[in-house]
């Protein structure tokens, strides 16, 4: 959304100057879609309930929460149960990222900010040095932390005491992190892909935030098409709703959805251009398979890692290819969703099956 330009003699006033608060984030509805609180949030519904229960014992008991790790896939919520637990307890948070935590004083200034009851979200936590790794476990049990202070004989250790805070970490790797760290979680939540009809919710949702007219037929598709993650619900319902501003009278109807989203060269199944491109080459070339991952990446242009880390995961979440020990190869549903015939069973050699002596 346009911010109005400032006029010359326009500035702000003392309470426009102010700093927000951590937990008071702007309400930008154009940029920021995720909910405030978590009643507001849809699905993931045995997370919720779990959390729930945790947040209203430690309100009732007015102790910090327990520590808390989230895992999962990109786009799931992680951030969005992270920032709306402070919400909900009614203090402040701190946000900070893994990969910028290169060292233990740089974790430091995050503690020692940290009121009693505060929670500190690291996002990414799995990317955290082991030294910083190592700095926290003291931190996340005795709520204390041991500073070195000065270098050889004059060094000495400062002792620092903390409040009680409480340490909520989101991966998309779990396997990375060390097993000291992860059991120093009192909670570990998996959150998994979201159904067809809770995303299309999620797309109504979000639809009157965006100020946009939308058919109940339009948000099921963009949500059939968003491959169970809300992050590309809300992807492709902002450009959906480009589209039918430029092309149409500003509402989404579900021939207008469908014809923004072939577009963009997403099919019915979610699959984009690079999707199909991989099972065509398997098919093509291949003859379905199997083959190496190697030979697929060197034969589209596409480097290896890329083709295992974004390609694959949805194809193989969808049943449309397996993985084998001899490689890559298409499934039934693989070979329809490209109007294919599935080949034979390649029948048993004769010479093979001939005993060695009559």
């Amino acid at each position: 959304m346009a911010r109005e330009p400032v006029l010359q003699g326009d500035f702000p006033t003392d309470d426009e100057r102010q700093p927000r608060p951590n937990n008071e984030i702007p309400a930008d509805d154009d940029r920021d879609l995720r909910p405030q609180h978590m009643t507001d949030m849809v699905g993931q519904r045995e997370v919720y309930e779990r959390i729930e229960i945790a947040v209203d014992a430690s309100t009732k008991r007015a102790e910090p929460l327990g520590h808390i790790l989230f895992d999962g896939p990109p786009g799931l919520g992680k951030t969005t149960f992270a920032t709306c637990i402070p919400r909900d307890l009614g203090v402040d948070f701190q946000i900070a990222s893994g990969a910028a935590l290169a060292a233990p004083k740089d974790l430091i200034p995050y503690l020692t900010n940290a009121q009693e009851g505060s929670v500190l979200f690291i996002d990414e936590i799995h990317r955290l040095p082991k030294t910083v790794e190592e700095f926290l476990y003291p931190a996340m049990e005795d709520f204390r932390v041991d500073i070195v202070l000065g270098e050889g004989v004059n060094a000495r250790t400062l002792c620092m005491n903390l409040k009680p805070f409480t340490l909520i970490g989101a991966t998309t790797r779990t396997g990375l992190l060390s097993a000291p760290l992860r059991d120093r979680f009192q909670m570990r939540e998996h959150l998994d892909f979201y159904t067809v009809e809770e995303l299309a919710e999620i797309v109504l949702r979000n639809a009157v935030k965006l100020d946009v007219r939308i058919e109940d037929e339009a948000a099921f598709e963009i949500a059939r098409r968003s491959r169970g993650t809300p992050r590309l619900a809300n992807n492709r319902l902002r450009w959906v709703r480009d589209y039918v501003t430029s092309k149409a009278d500003g509402c989404i109807s579900l021939t207008l959805a469908g014809d923004a989203l072939a577009m963009q060269g997403i099919d019915v199944a979610g699959l984009d251009n690079q999707d199909r491109k991989y099972l065509e080459t398997i098919l093509r070339v291949f003859q379905g398979g199997p083959v190496g991952a190697e030979a697929v990446a060197h034969t589209i242009n596409v480097p290896v890692d890329t083709l295992i880390d974004e390609v694959e995961p949805f194809l193989l979440r969808s049943e449309l290819v397996v993985r084998t020990p001899r490689g890559r190869k298409l499934t039934e549903a693989g070979f329809e969703h490209l109007g294919a015939v599935p080949p034979e069973p390649a029948d048993v050699d004769d010479e093979a099956e001939r005993p060695l002596f009559d």
